[in-house]
């Protein structure tokens, strides 16, 4: 069975782009933010379950996320309606990745509230990314659209930086130059990885 590395970080520290790293290195990485965006694309299969929770939210092109941000922004009741019908989806769709890559020795699930919806019981060991506040901010809002009130939101809903530093079994740096991190991705592969050829456990 592939041993199941969890990565995950607040906003803005760099998931995605370690995520890409560990893609690189040959590792599968299951995207939960890309897997969200099929579901609640074209055809999705979340489509009629968001429209009769939140009606007006969802049309052809699949769910209008700013009529459905607008929905949800600031009411935790609607936040946790929507996030009921979003993580279970989820989570299935996750199981059918593990299922596919069975025989690969380590995949990467991008899961970035694994902390806050208690994805680490799917897990064998939790990765953080993190960077220096001031970086992931100026990271954050350089993003189109995005303001200080509604990045404050994100950050409210989130785990602190620190606590998920606490809790990781590995962290990297993102605060650094890429190749530096790309380092880092590629130690931990391998870190990872070799004891699986011996039968030695993994698990730090």
């Amino acid at each position: 069975m592939s041993f199941r590395l969890g990565l995950t970080g607040s906003i803005g520290m760099g998931k995605s782009t370690v995520a890409a790293m560990f893609a690189e290195a040959g590792v599968p990485v299951f995207d939960a933010d890309a897997e969200v965006r099929r579901l609640q694309g074209p055809n999705g299969a979340l489509l009629p379950a968001i429209e009769h929770a939140f009606p007006g939210t969802t049309g052809p092109a699949g769910v209008d996320r700013p009529a459905l941000g607008a929905a949800v922004f600031g009411d935790a009741v609607a936040l946790a309606r929507l996030e009921g019908i979003v993580h279970p989806a989820v989570r299935a769709a996750r199981a059918g990745f593990l299922t596919a890559h069975a025989p690969a020795p380590l995949v990467l699930f991008d899961i970035p509230l694994l902390f806050e919806t208690g994805a680490t019981e799917e897990v064998d060991a939790v990765l953080v990314v993190s960077a220096p506040a001031e970086v992931q901010r100026a990271r954050v809002l350089a993003r189109p659209g995005m303001t200080r009130p509604k990045l404050d939101a994100i950050l409210a809903r989130q785990l602190p930086d620190a606590e998920k530093r606490a809790r990781a079994d590995h962290l990297i740096d993102t605060g650094t130059t890429h190749e530096q991190t790309r380092e880092a991705v590629r130690a931990l592969v391998e870190k990872l990885t070799a004891p699986l050829a011996s039968g030695a456990p993994t698990r730090t």
